[in-house]
């Protein structure tokens, strides 16, 4: 990630409010988000399937799970790589990989533990977002070039099918951990769900949540 101080042009066009509320996220975003996460889903859901006993005993048709799992797998770039369309999607993309002053003095208050807003200034997308995306979008290349070595046993000769599954499956559990964190954040915001589902979010919010992302005189640079 790189880093910016911030930006004196005026405030995005999705930033501006309308009929009360301030528009966070387009449908291309929105849609990115989802398929992301179905397929994410399917592919948690299917490994746990495989994986751990009582459960692949319940469910069985082991043979299809594995065929959900490879493909689902092997389509979790498409979400990203059809977002790329998308300007906005673009845009975020770019906010996501700069990393501002005002984000490390948010990670400076979450590991202070301080709760007042005023303490964790964030653009659009706050520090722990940014590192959530960064962190989250190498592991799904590690597990799908660990899985391909796997699927496709003559792919790299000089990696060894153990040795390919043993990242596999640590990583696994790691994402697996990370995702429930990831969710049970969500869950505790009703407002950053909203935003995600119907791509709008309360103004007080917004400026609460992430003070310079709607300050025309310091806002980030998309």
């Amino acid at each position: 990630m790189t880093s910016t101080a911030g930006s004196t042009a005026p405030t995005s066009r999705t930033a501006r409010p309308e009929n009360g509320k301030v528009r966070r996220f387009t449908a291309a975003e929105r849609m990115v988000h989802r398929g992301t996460g179905t397929l994410m889903l399917l592919c948690v859901v299917t490994a746990a399937c495989l994986y751990i006993g009582p459960l692949a005993q319940a469910v069985g048709r082991r043979h299809l799970m594995v065929t959900v799992h490879e493909w689902s797998g092997i389509l979790l770039p498409a979400p990203f790589l059809l977002g790329l369309l998308s300007p906005a999607f673009r845009a975020d993309l770019r906010r996501l990989n700069r990393f501002a002053s005002y984000d490390r003095r948010w990670l400076h208050a979450v590991r202070r533990r301080l709760d007042e807003p005023a303490d964790r200034p964030a653009g659009k997308f706050n520090a722990g977002q940014k590192l959530y995306a960064g962190w989250i979008a190498g592991a799904v290349s590690v597990m799908m070039f660990t899985g391909l070595l796997m699927w496709i046993t003559h792919f790299l000769p000089g990696i060894s099918r153990t040795s390919a599954i043993f990242v596999h499956d640590i990583l696994a559990w790691a994402i697996a951990v990370v995702l429930v964190g990831h969710m049970r954040k969500a869950y505790q915001d009703p407002e950053a769900r909203r935003g995600m589902r119907t791509g709008y979010v309360d103004p007080v919010w917004a400026r609460r949540e992430h003070s310079e992302w709607l300050r025309p005189e310091v806002r980030e640079k998309p």
